[in-house]
């Protein structure tokens, strides 16, 4: 056993993998929170898969795939945004839409390539492929967003439990979520190379979702999110490299958090 936890750490590409799920995880963990509070997982779950014709786009014109993977997420938030602007069209068909779009973009940008494995890594994540500027980019932009939910948290937490008295004093819920889609946007970024473009949205989600059901108060269930995303998130670690590449990275962290979340749900049940 103890060879088991002690030997991938003598790998340096497993420390920066770990060091990057500890990162990204803890802020996508608490961003979550406000996703699952209001509701937006479907929103979230759009913005993360739209991410894959600008990743592929990056990869071929030979730039850094986290500018292409935020210029994705915000084409797709802006895209949203413009046709639930008109009242025919309601804000799921536009997030739907545009969800469709960009994954047929993306697909289609693979075959045009004719090296679809070669993608493998930014579809389901690949530990190998976290590197020093990959780990700098998830810090940094990990940092943004716990420094952009402390400056927001007050105006998200009132608007998250009642829209209407949070309009009342001033506050407006059409920006705070405008802003909040920027922030999963954000999110989406820091997460790529660990869980790939399809896996993303599952660090937001379900780590947030079992702090929901476990916390009494938004602190507390950011809390236990924060620690189902980086025990759940080591766990995935360990599987995907224990075994080889039969489980890609991305699989085996959703995998581990997944376990959590299911316990909490038990547990709940039977309280």
């Amino acid at each position: 056993m103890a060879d088991f936890l002690l030997q991938p750490l003598s790998e340096d590409f497993f420390l920066r993998a770990l060091a990057g799920v500890l990162l990204a995880g803890s802020a996508c963990a608490c961003l979550g929170v406000y996703v699952v509070l209001r509701r937006m997982a479907f929103v979230s779950t759009a913005l993360t898969h739209s991410i894959l014709p600008g990743v592929v786009a990056a990869v071929m014109l030979g730039v850094s795939p986290y500018l292409g993977a935020l210029g994705a997420a915000l084409l797709t938030a802006g895209g949203a945004a413009w046709l639930a602007s008109r009242r025919e069209v309601s804000e799921d068909s536009a997030i739907g839409v545009m969800l469709s779009v960009m994954l047929a973009a993306g697909v289609a940008l693979m075959m045009q390539t004719g090296a679809w494995r070669d993608f493998g890594g930014l579809l389901f994540g690949s530990v190998v492929s976290i590197g020093p500027e990959d780990l700098a980019a998830i810090g940094a932009t990990s940092v943004v967003l716990l420094l952009s939910l402390r400056a927001l948290h007050k105006e998200l937490e009132l608007a998250s439990f009642d829209p209407e008295y949070a309009a009342l004093l001033g506050a407006r819920p059409a920006l705070l979520r405008a802003a909040l889609l920027v922030l999963v946007a954000l999110g989406a970024v820091s997460c790529v190379r660990l869980l790939g473009a399809l896996l993303t949205t599952a660090l937001l989600v379900m780590p947030a979702a079992t702090g929901v059901l476990l916390g009494r108060s938004v602190a507390g269930a950011m809390g236990w999110a924060v620690a189902c995303a980086a025990g759940g998130g080591a766990a995935g670690l360990l599987l995907s490299y224990h075994v080889d590449a039969s489980v890609p990275s991305g699989a085996g962290i959703v995998l581990g958090c997944a376990v959590p979340y299911l316990a909490a749900r038990l547990i709940v049940r039977r309280a």
